[in-house]
């Protein structure tokens, strides 16, 4: 049987049952994400999610991804930290951050990650953004991709949770 090529699209309201149901699933395999899984729903339909994405294998939502505004994150405060060194300064509508970025563990190895944050990436190169991100040390796989993508690390944070905190390295985009 051919399975049919993944695709990405924008996140219908209809989504959010299935994509809640898909981020208790990836939590309960990866201890990602941290947060968010006690209401799911409003997790991932936030009032900071300026855009979101959906991917689709054989007709069923097997990831999801974010476009958020870049406030308290700390990445963004590495950007701004950075860039007030160098003279330089990326205004608040010019700076995003990629979040929320979660796989079905059925869905793995069929390049559906890459696919979402190419998604994100692509968007913000049209809107002229740069990007920044968070993301766990513990999540291998997860920063493996990003840097194949060309994200540059930027330092070491303790992401901030309900439970704690836990060890997180920043990227940004472009490098």
């Amino acid at each position: 049987m051919k399975t049919e090529p993944v695709s990405i699209r924008p996140l219908r309201p209809a989504d959010l049952p299935l994509v809640a149901d898909l981020l208790v699933k990836v939590h309960a395999v990866d201890g990602y994400p941290v947060e968010g899984v006690a209401d799911p729903t409003a997790w991932v339909s936030s009032p900071a999610v300026l855009r979101s994405w959906v991917a689709e294998l054989d007709g069923v939502v097997v990831g999801h991804v974010a476009l958020m505004a870049a406030d308290g994150e700390d990445a963004a405060r590495l950007i701004r930290e950075r860039d007030r060194d160098r003279d330089e300064s990326v205004a608040d509508d010019e700076l995003r951050a990629l979040a929320r970025l979660f796989v079905s563990p059925d869905a793995r190895n069929r390049s559906v990650g890459r696919l979402l944050v190419r998604t994100v990436m692509d968007h913000a190169q049209g809107a002229g953004q740069r990007l920044v991100l968070n993301v766990l040390h513990k999540d291998q796989a997860a920063t493996r991709l990003y840097r194949r993508l060309g994200w540059r690390y930027l330092g070491d944070t303790d992401h901030r949770h309900d439970d704690g905190s836990a060890p997180a390295a920043c990227y940004t985009w472009p490098a």
